[in-house]
């Protein structure tokens, strides 16, 4: 079997994978973001998803290597991670009551075939108009530091989402329905990289 290689330290990621029966063996690729400086949002995302996935292509034989990398972008201004704390809250308090897009890149390597695919999800999503207490307290719990867009959808950050529109694993670091057709058009299904397990439904 193929290995399916996650280049990402993502553990949302991961469980996205996971979940749809992918178990992927993680390499992340400690690409320096700062080596790319790009005004447009799906063109930076896709870009940094490459280059991550191709650092890490290097390392294998056999494989078909994943890079993902998220961004939002709120009234034209781009945004990964806060920094610290104090930019986390002065960034919820710009965000809340308004619309942002969250890109993700998908960068899909082949090394057995030598192809590569590059393509960007967005997703729309539409945040609470929370108070200043509400946004200290979610800071406070640390998971806006870990996130680009400053929240995880699947976390905490779900009670202060209205609503999205578009793919929802998106919004979490990975498309799922783009994913699949990626691998499509590299020629696998899903189910190429489902480990096979006995299972024992107690029929006697």
């Amino acid at each position: 079997m193929i290995k399916f290689v996650l280049a990402s330290a993502s553990p949302a990621r991961k469980k996205l994978l996971e979940t749809v029966g992918i178990n992927p063996i993680v390499t992340p690729s400690d690409y320096d973001e700062s080596c790319v400086s790009l005004s447009k949002p799906y063109d930076l995302a896709a870009t940094l998803a490459e280059r991550k996935a191709t650092v890490v292509a290097k390392l294998y034989q056999d494989a078909l290597v994943l890079g993902c990398d998220s961004l939002l972008e709120v009234e034209g201004q781009i945004y990964g991670k806060p920094s610290d704390a104090k930019e986390a809250i002065s960034r919820w308090q710009l965000m809340r009551g308004k619309k942002g897009l969250l890109y993700t890149g998908h960068a899909l390597i082949d090394t057995t075939q030598q192809r590569k695919i590059v393509r960007c999800a967005v997703t729309e999503v539409y945040f609470s108009n929370i108070t200043d207490a509400e946004i200290e307290a979610y800071v406070a719990t640390g998971e806006p530091l870990r996130c680009a867009g400053c929240f995880a959808l699947e976390g905490k950050g779900g009670l202060f989402v209205e609503r999205i529109v578009g793919c929802h694993s998106n919004v979490i670091g990975l498309s799922l329905p783009l994913l699949r057709t990626m691998l499509a058009d590299l020629g696998y299904t899903v189910s190429d990289f489902w480990e096979e397990k006995s299972l024992n439904c107690g029929v006697n």
